[in-house]
């Protein structure tokens, strides 16, 4: 039927990823416009800073392009596999990080004012869930931000996580105490 947008099988990206492969532009600018936003939302709590997450994103969405031909739906959904891409981008991301801190130690730290400290207040709430959010483990924090601020059910968020649904709970249980332990001790200190 013309204008039908749901395929067959339930994924509703398939018929553009197929256009995507074509070289569509059309199809590829519906695409982003469609995944954009919520891979960009999820790179950025998952890195904490936004200049990353759209490098993130920009990889991610490269690597679409480069193999929408080859993709097939198996087991899994578009959105799911692209959500996939972008954190184990971010996790690529994390780990050179550590590499980076760990083997190239600037001569002096910068101890004066963040450029946006006159912007930021550090008491906001927002503010200080984002603080705890990256000091929570990694794969608890990916488990929060996928349930939590993408919406996803439990179900999506562990077939992205590629872990049962049982798995991800206990991740999303650890997640919350360790957040609670956290903002409730930054309350305490202040």
């Amino acid at each position: 039927m013309i204008g039908d947008r749901s395929p067959k099988n339930g994924d509703p990206d398939e018929d553009l990823l197929g256009r995507v492969a074509a070289g569509d532009v059309k199809a590829t600018r519906a695409l982003i416009s469609r995944q954009l936003p919520r891979i960009l939302a999820v790179a950025t709590r998952m890195l904490g800073d936004a200049s990353e997450a759209e490098d993130v994103a920009q990889e991610t969405f490269l690597r679409v392009w480069r193999n929408a031909g080859g993709w097939q739906q198996r087991n899994a959904r578009f959105s799911t596999w692209i959500h996939r891409v972008a954190i184990n981008l971010c996790y690529d991301r994390l780990r050179r990080r550590k590499h980076v801190l760990a083997e190239d130690p600037p001569d002096v730290p910068y101890e004066g004012p963040a450029p946006d400290a006159g912007l930021l207040s550090e008491d906001d709430p927002n503010r200080r869930v984002e603080r705890a959010m990256q000091m929570i483990a990694p794969r608890q924090r990916e488990a929060i931000i996928l349930v939590y601020y993408q919406a996803m059910s439990n179900a999506e968020a562990a077939a992205i996580m590629e872990i049962s649904v049982d798995a991800l709970e206990s991740l999303l249980a650890r997640g919350r105490r360790s957040l609670q332990t956290l903002l409730l001790k930054e309350r305490i200190d202040d």
